[in-house]
Order: C-alpha cells, then sequence, then structure tokens
C-alpha cells in the first residue's frame, strides 16, 4: 500500500506525509513542473491537460490511497480497487460517483458559459483535523 498525492494545490500535503511516515507508508506525490514539492518521492509531470491525474492513476494498484480533489481521478481511483479521500475528508465511494461526476459535466458547461461558480470555503483547523482523523481511521482500516 501507498499514498498517491495529486499534489497541484493540495492542502493537506504536510498531514498526508507526517501520517504516512507515522503508519510506515509510503508517500508519493505527484504534481506539474509549475508547482515546487519536493520529497524523497515525488513525480513531476508536464503541463498538458490531466496529465498529474494520468500519471497517478498509472501507479496505482488495489489497496492504494490517493488523495485528491478531482471526482474523475476518484472514480478511476475507485475501479482499481484503491481508496479515494478528499482534502476535507470526504471518502469518495462507488455508490455516489455517477451523481459527483454529472455535477461535475454540469459545473463545467455553467463555467464555459461563464457562470462563476463559488470555490470550497476557506480551510480551518477543524478542517486539518478532519481530514487527518480520517486518513488515520482509512490507514488502519486497510491495514487489518
Amino acid at each position: 500500500m501507498q499514498i498517491l498525492v495529486d499534489a497541484d494545490a493540495c492542502p493537506v500535503l504536510e498531514i498526508i506525509r507526517r501520517v504516512g511516515a507515522a503508519a510506515g507508508v509510503r508517500v508519493v506525490t505527484v504534481s506539474s513542473f509549475r508547482h515546487e514539492i519536493g520529497g524523497p518521492d515525488h513525480v513531476m509531470v508536464g503541463p498538458e491537460s490531466q496529465a498529474a491525474d494520468m500519471a497517478i492513476i498509472n501507479r496505482t494498484v488495489r489497496g492504494d490511497v490517493v488523495v485528491t480533489q478531482d471526482w474523475g481521478l476518484a472514480a478511476l481511483v475507485l475501479g482499481k480497487g484503491a481508496h479515494a479521500l478528499s482534502p476535507w475528508g470526504h471518502r469518495f465511494r462507488d455508490d455516489e460517483m455517477e451523481g459527483r461526476l454529472a455535477q461535475r459535466a454540469l459545473n463545467a458547461r455553467l463555467r464555459r458559459g461563464g457562470v462563476r461558480l463559488p470555490g470550497p470555503k476557506r480551510r480551518t483547523a477543524d478542517d486539518d483535523r478532519a481530514f487527518t482523523e480520517a486518513l488515520e481511521r482509512l490507514l488502519a482500516e486497510i491495514s487489518r
């Protein structure tokens, strides 16, 4: 098992590294070359659309954990028998993906039409605690 991180604009990278180290789980970060992430297990990809997602899915195997905000990537991860967790601590499930992907397509259509949609709420210490607990719980569950 390893934790793969969609590291472009990931607000919980240090938490993931800390929890992964405590659990003895390798953490692999993947980002485009425009982001300075660093670290011992970092994969840098080009600027092409979806390049980081493709690098992550190509490295993901059954039982891995992928941390991402991208519903499309989460759906692919689940299809490979891996686990997907959002930086907010939400564990993606197969039974919700159809609705989430439909919402993603609708939002993209609205943005192309000029509609401005609200972004995520400002992150708090409570959000960081919730994510930490969710990741620790998931790793413990997988380790059993």
